[in-house]
């Protein structure tokens, strides 16, 4: 098993109240499988990709990412881990303006030890001939595109997307979907997408749906289709 969760808990402090973001997280994830998180806003969705991702911190519990037990890393390791396993996608693509296509991309793989070709993950991801280009004269799209190119360029085993298509219209949606099915394909990269949107989970091997922060559907997709055939 590839990410395991043991009774994973997160909480925060309203007023003199003491409120669970997650609680009693449990679930494993094989290596390479497509992951949607669902559930409404408040849920926890991103709470629980932070914490698989080491921005955050559990409360209580346990994750695990192969044999490293990651809510057991201090700050110095957990940063490491960060750099080396993790590729973070968002809805707002977070590209530096100042910094071409290529330069942004390069970015991350700088603090990668083993990263990728450049020109092998901006030809994967269409953006190639688009390399001199600043943020500015790019569409949403194409942004997203260099977003995911980002995230790749450093090598890593887990690809984390946070409502990766949720500023896009439906075809560049679709484009996007398809682009993340394709890196799983070639790279075998376990990806995680949180998102509101029920139709992606068609394209899922596995579905996670969060009720304010516990788990209330955890199941294999039996009828998974391409992200092509996905449709909303």
């Amino acid at each position: 098993m590839f990410i395991q969760l043991h009774n994973v808990n997160k909480e925060f402090t309203s007023g003199k109240n003491v409120v669970f973001s997650l609680r009693n997280i449990s679930f494993n994830v094989n290596k390479g499988q497509i992951i949607t998180i669902l559930g409404p806003s408040g849920s926890g969705k991103s709470t629980l990709l932070n914490l698989i991702g080491g921005i955050d911190r559990v409360d209580s519990g346990d994750i695990f990412i192969g044999d490293l037990n990651i809510s057991k890393l201090n700050d110095k390791d957990l940063t490491l881990y960060r750099r080396s396993k993790i590729g973070f996608v968002f809805q707002f693509y977070n590209l530096i303006p100042n910094l071409n296509v290529y330069e942004n991309v390069e970015v991350a793989a700088n603090i990668s030890k083993n990263p990728l070709s450049l020109e092998k993950v901006l030809d994967s991801v269409g953006m190639l001939d688009k390399k001199d280009k600043f943020p500015q004269e790019l569409s949403g799209g194409e942004q997203q595109r260099v977003s995911i190119a980002r995230a790749l360029a450093k090598n890593p085993e887990i690809l984390l997307c946070d409502e990766p298509t949720g500023a896009l219209d439906f075809k560049t949606a679709k484009e996007i979907l398809m682009l993340l099915e394709k890196i799983n394909k070639e790279y075998n990269t376990t990806i995680f997408i949180v998102t509101h949107n029920t139709a992606i989970i068609g394209m899922a091997d596995r579905i996670i749906r969060l009720r304010s922060g516990e788990i209330v559907e955890d199941k294999i997709n039996s009828a998974k289709i391409s992200a092509e055939g996905v449709e909303w």
